[in-house]
């Protein structure tokens, strides 16, 4: 059993199922912020106030289970990939610890002002506390990619006596990456809550239950969904695929299937690569529309997977498979959400039924998404674990043994399990 693998299993095992929680929490906090100012500042302002009360005890729960297995991950990095930490820890490190202690602490506290505070305090302190939950939220984003972000495009440090010491912490954390990652990854969640809030308040309506409070959560979440949509394609995924095509070439290469340096490179909408050999088994292209959406210019050469070292390239499918998913689902968010635009503004979205049960069945696809955004980014990074710096097989903890790690996946794979049965469940049961 290869170690240097089982400990990649390990920690994507975990950093996925975390993530779920994650997403949902970081979107379904600004849906808060925006349901509670509603319910203060509109007429409507009960039914408002009986959705955040409704999605507030979700959120709660979701916020218990996201805290509890992030801890593990951190742990990881000593006992897993202690190479790492050693080689790099003056300078990932500090990333790490900004999150903690500007972050956390900040959604923590004030998440107990909110979910007990309701008239208790003043309907102004308690709306301001949902909103620092939101803020703390989306620090915490930030400090965590600006750590992820300086793996995938290193800056802000210098290579001394074997190690990794860090120069300058403005240069690590806004390093080339890490603006574009951020805002494609938080429009990411508020599409995931969208289709989380606007899926659940779906299902009351076909159960005709809590209708008007479910119609005011679902118009909500379309509006916000469409919006969130939208810029998920442009600007924010576009901008961030040419930051990825400037920055880590290879990378690009691989998503998009080019094997041979190019002008007028196409654009692939449908193919299946190979992991042996050059090019795709079959596609379906569009002849310099990826040199010209990447570089502004048609004629503009794209490097192909050929020209990298062949020991420098990450593997061909997975990377290809994920993105192009992604892109696909990301497309379809943007047609319900426009769909239902439309349906609201014609005063008939609550009489399609099928609409609503299409809206329900679509909650996971947002999370998947993310998730396959999340394999195209690592995958894609490798054989590095810091980009051009260090590779992940000189990352691992060399004395681990490999029985000890398969180990706690089953472990983990358990407990993930159970918690995620107990969350179906409290979700289910506020559902029906």
């Amino acid at each position: 059993m290869d170690v240097v693998l089982l400990s990649r299993l390990q920690f994507s095992l975990t950093i996925a199922f975390h993530f779920i929680f994650v997403s949902i929490n970081i979107g379904l906090a600004w849906l808060l912020v925006l349901v509670e100012t509603l319910g203060w500042r509109t007429r409507d302002g009960e039914v408002y106030v009986e959705a955040a009360k409704f999605f507030g005890r979700i959120f709660a729960v979701t916020f218990i289970i996201g805290v509890a297995t992030g801890i593990v991950m951190e742990f990881q990095f000593g006992m897993n990939w202690a190479g790492y930490s050693r080689f790099a820890g003056d300078v990932f490190g500090p990333l790490l610890a900004a999150e903690g202690l500007l972050a956390f602490f900040l959604e923590s506290s004030f998440l107990g002002l909110y979910l007990f505070g309701r008239n208790r305090v003043s309907r102004g302190i308690h709306g301001f506390s949902i909103l620092m939950v939101a803020a703390g939220s989306i620090l915490s984003a930030f400090w965590i990619l600006a750590a992820n972000s300086w793996q995938q495009t290193p800056a802000g440090y210098i290579l001394r006596k074997g190690r990794l010491e860090l120069t300058s912490l403005w240069d690590a954390v806004f390093n080339p990456s890490t603006l574009h990652r951020f805002f494609h990854t938080v429009d990411a969640t508020l599409i995931v809550a969208s289709f989380f809030m606007g899926g659940i308040a779906a299902r009351l309506l076909l159960k005709n239950k809590k209708v008007e409070m479910a119609k005011k959560s679902l118009s909500l979440a379309i509006v916000i969904g469409l919006i969130s949509s939208v810029l998920q394609v442009v600007p924010f995924g576009h901008e961030h695929a040419k930051e990825v095509a400037r920055t880590q070439p290879e990378k690009f290469a691989v998503f998009e299937a080019v094997y041979e340096t190019q002008s007028h490179a196409p654009m692939v909408l449908f193919g299946l690569p190979s992991a042996t050999q050059p090019g795709l088994r079959w596609a379906v292209e569009i002849p310099g529309l990826l040199s010209w959406i990447t570089f502004g210019d048609a004629s503009a050469i794209v490097k192909g997977i050929k020209d990298f070292p062949p020991d420098e390239l990450p593997p061909r499918v997975i990377p290809f498979l994920a993105f192009h998913m992604m892109v696909v689902l990301g497309l379809y968010f943007v047609g319900i959400m426009l769909y239902g635009a439309v349906q609201l503004y014609r005063d008939k979205l609550w009489e399609g039924r099928r609409f609503l049960r299409v809206f329900v069945w679509s909650i996971p696809l947002p999370i998947a998404a993310s998730q396959l955004g999340w394999i195209a980014a690592e995958v894609g990074r490798q054989p590095w674990i810091i980009y051009r710096v260090m590779k992940t097989a000189d990352a691992a903890s060399p004395s681990l043994p490999a029985g000890n790690v398969l180990s706690s996946i089953m472990l983990f794979g358990l407990l993930y399990s159970l918690l995620g049965i107990f969350y179906l469940y409290i979700v289910m049961r506020e559902m029906n």
